[in-house]
């Protein structure tokens, strides 16, 4: 048997991709690429149409706050005006200095990179296929200027409303001299990719970026018409410089890489950073106050500060975070004093005080959350990874807010991972996880005790058909453990087959099993005996949800989704018009399901899965669990701690075009799924 960090690798892998991409592999930017979009040549007037800022979907973020998509960029005009971009075309908006966000419509789900605002209401957005968003009201409305290109664009940089400019990959540059509605394309001299871009008038200006082995300094006095590469000592790749005036600057990169010039470029100095870590973003003021951050990968965020041009630098340490997300993507300073920090997961972190101290938004976890039950509109749990003692979420309010509670147990080396949950009521409920842990609690989670399981398999799913009758399954040894008096004692049923991820009991003798290769396994008499039923597939499932005997929906890999009328005797498949794997599946009746899986995937019916409609999640994250308590009231928790819900039915979604797919790693549903 595998050990327990070899089994924490197939969802550790998703948490720690960004660090991987960004980090010494810094060519490997493109993994968070979507599908190139076609864009029109540049110098083509806009006439796209605006999007309002309110956005239409009905998914709100419960945690993280104010939503929990990746943040890579952030613009501070004054302390008070600000705007941080990300993944899945995030846009937030804040104008009382961060205590309250607004999350704008982008009108794209493109990941967006940077964002460069020159006064509080005219701004520009640049990322992935070429994107360019640009608004002149503060971000009530964003337009898609044509950028005449599909390349990633990774850095902006405008010194007033019209004059601006766009670096990103290949040595693309774009410049524009009338508020975006041209682009032109100019001549950098480099086919290196660029990721950062610092003007300090609308003639002067400098890009960085780099290859293996090679960092790349460029140099413009004219607006860009000639760039002129300078010799640095680099051989990394550089991702941010930040000028103060035409003299002053400092570039940093990879392997904790400080270069500071005070003539322009004419001679770059490196400087002690102290560190090893991938330094991403650098902010100055003026001459003298500036700050960096950055992240190493497979471990933890760095900010670094310097009063006196970069002769020191000194670790800031003064902020806390949950446990999950470390990664620092982007700083900017509106004063010597007053900045932000933002990153995984949509991290965000604000100093008033130069750094002295760092306050967070509010989050309760960035860590994987893996299952989630609710009893009635107001109850639910929640549960995932935490180290030392598991993540136990608990709402009595709807999810407006969420408390840990305390598991009981520790293992401060690895942590402990919970992946299934199941409540009867408000009161009573069980939790399953890793190495045969099984937790019972008859009092909403203030207590919890664990039960004996007499296995090491890792359980997934528990479903309990009163506060009696429940039923276990395990992945490694397709394990099926069956409860007749609430846990006291657990007995272990044969399966005949490995892998089992779902289960769901209609009463306390009819159930259903479901697992690798395609396998579905039906009970009527408490499990006594589980009996084949033919799936019409090899793929793997992963849950199943049943609403009467006899009415049941199971999913799983390549967008499967099958549904049965008749307890299993026949399973039809349904056309979901995805191909991303689904983790999770619930019904609040015979017509009303939702399905949900990785990259932000959810999937509604109202009809019985007769027809499935994509809605929009809002987010990229891999989603994995669901509970729904009715047609409108449900629940989703995911990767980096993510919980959205939605209370009200909304607007009939609209067909949504199934996405190209992105370069992305095949998660397991939950830790140790992906094994065989």
């Amino acid at each position: 048997m595998r050990n327990k960090s070899e089994f924490r690798f197939h969802f550790s892998n998703l948490c720690i991709l960004s660090a991987v991409v960004l980090g010494v592999a810094g060519v490997l930017v493109t993994v968070f690429a979507t599908a190139s979009r076609a864009a029109p040549h540049a110098g083509v007037p806009v006439a796209a149409k605006p999007h309002r800022s309110e956005r239409a979907d009905h998914w709100l973020w419960q945690n993280p706050l104010p939503q929990g998509n990746d943040l890579r960029g952030a613009s501070f005009v004054n302390a008070n005006w600000g705007t941080v971009v990300g993944a899945y075309g995030t846009i937030a908006r804040t104008r009382d200095g961060g205590r309250k966000w607004t999350i704008q419509t982008s009108g794209t789900t493109e990941n967006l990179w940077a964002v460069s605002f020159s006064d509080v209401i005219h701004g520009t957005v640049v990322g992935e296929g070429g994107t360019i968003l640009r608004t002149t009201d503060a971000g009530a409305h964003w337009v898609n200027q044509p950028s005449g290109t599909t390349f990633q664009l990774r850095g902006v940089s405008f010194t007033d409303v019209n004059n601006g400019t766009v670096v990103g990959e290949g040595g693309t540059i774009l410049r524009t001299t009338d508020g975006g509605n041209t682009w032109v394309p100019q001549v950098s001299g480099t086919g290196n990719s660029l990721f950062g871009v610092s003007f300090t008038d609308a003639n002067t200006g400098t890009a960085v970026g780099g290859t293996f082995g090679e960092s790349t300094i460029l140099r413009t006095t004219d607006g860009g018409n000639t760039w002129v590469s300078q010799s640095n000592s680099g051989t990394v790749f550089l991702f941010d410089v930040s000028f103060t005036d035409t003299n002053d600057g400092t570039v940093v990169g990879d392997q904790g890489t400080i270069f500071r010039t005070t003539n322009g470029g004419n001679t770059w100095a490196p400087q002690i950073s102290g560190t090893m870590k991938t330094l991403y973003s650098v902010s100055f003021t003026d001459a003298n106050h500036g700050t960096i951050c950055g992240f190493e990968f497979g471990g933890t965020g760095i900010i670094l500060r310097t009063t006196d041009g970069g002769a020191n630098w000194v670790e800031q340490t003064s902020y806390s975070l949950p446990q999950g997300a470390n990664s620092f993507y982007a700083v900017s300073f509106a004063d010597a004093n007053t900045g932000t920090i933002v990153g995984d997961a949509g991290i965000i972190l604000q100093t008033s005080n130069g750094g002295a101290q760092w306050n967070s938004q509010p989050s309760v976890t960035f860590n994987f959350l893996y299952g989630v039950s609710f009893t009635d509109g107001k109850n639910g749990t929640a549960v995932g990874y935490q180290n030392p003692d598991g993540m136990i979420l608990r709402t009595t309010d709807g999810g407006t807010t969420w408390s840990r509670q305390s598991s009981g147990l520790s293992d401060p080396f690895d942590g402990i991972n919970f992946f299934g949950v199941h409540f009867i009521n408000a009161t009573t409920g069980t939790i399953v996880g890793e190495e045969g842990l099984i937790l019972r609690t008859t009092d909403g989670g203030n207590s919890w005790v664990q039960q004996v399981s007499d296995t090491t398999d890792w359980l997934y799913g528990v479903h309990f058909a009163d506060e009696n009758h429940g039923t276990a399954v395990g992945f490694l040894n397709g394990t099926i453990l069956t409860t007749t008096d609430g846990g006291q004692s657990w007995v272990p049923q044969p399966s005949g087959t490995t892998g089992l991820l779902g289960v769901y009991f209609t009463d306390s003798n009819t159930g259903t099993v479901v697992g690798n290769d395609g396998a579905i396994l039906k009970t009527t008499d408490g499990g006594q005996s589980w009996v084949a039923q033919n799936s019409g597939t090899t793929n793997q499932l992963r849950a199943v949800s049943f609403t009467d005997a006899n009415t049941g929906t199971v999913v799983g890999d390549q967008g499967t989704i099958l549904r049965t009328t008749d307890g299993g005797q026949h399973w039809a498949a349904q056309a979901s018009g995805v191909s991303d794997t689904l983790l999770g599946a619930s019904f609040g009746d015979a017509d009303n399901g939702t399905a949900v899986g990785q990259l932000g995937t959810i999937l509604r019916t109202t009809d019985g899965g007769h027809s499935w409609i994509r809605e929009e999640s809002g987010t990229n994250q891999d989603l994995y669990g669901i509970s729904c308590i009715d047609a409108a009231t449900r629940t989703v928790v995911g990767s980096y701690g993510a919980i959205i819900r939605t209370l009200e039915p909304g607007p009939t979604p609209t067909p949504h075009p199934t996405p190209t797919p992105r370069p992305h790693p095949t998660p397991a549903p939950r830790p140790g799924a992906m094994s065989n």
